[in-house]
């Protein structure tokens, strides 16, 4: 359900829907809609989103707004990630409250995974 002035949908970028596809499948078991060849969508993972096709990407360094998961066991995911085609540009780095990494997916596109386990 839909929140009056309240954060509902993100998009991102991707150079290769298809690599970006897997690799969330993979590492974070999400399913997709595609809408042409240009657009694929996400739901129920958080919150909802999608993907267009752009040779552009989103990192911290170019000012881009952070998209931080949440682990249970930040090794296993990293792991995951790593696995997936995924590539850690900053370590395991503990911070009041945690530790987390960051990663960018075979678009380029940088996220982070944290946990407040340690």
């Amino acid at each position: 359900m839909q929140e009056h002035e309240k954060i509902d949908y993100v998009e991102f970028p991707a150079s290769d829907l298809g690599s970006t596809k897997k690799f969330f499948t993979k590492v974070f078991e999400w399913g997709f809609t595609d809408y042409g060849p240009e657009y694929t969508s996400f739901a129920d993972e958080g919150i909802n989103g999608g993907f267009f096709k752009s040779n552009k990407k989103g990192t911290t360094e170019t000012g881009s707004a952070l998209i931080i998961f949440y682990s249970k066991d930040l090794e296993a995911t990293q792991k995951k990630v790593e696995e997936a085609g995924g590539k850690i540009v900053k370590t395991t780095y503990s911070f009041p409250g945690g530790r987390r990494f960051h990663f960018t997916e075979p678009s380029g596109n940088e996220f982070a995974v944290w946990s407040d386990k340690n």
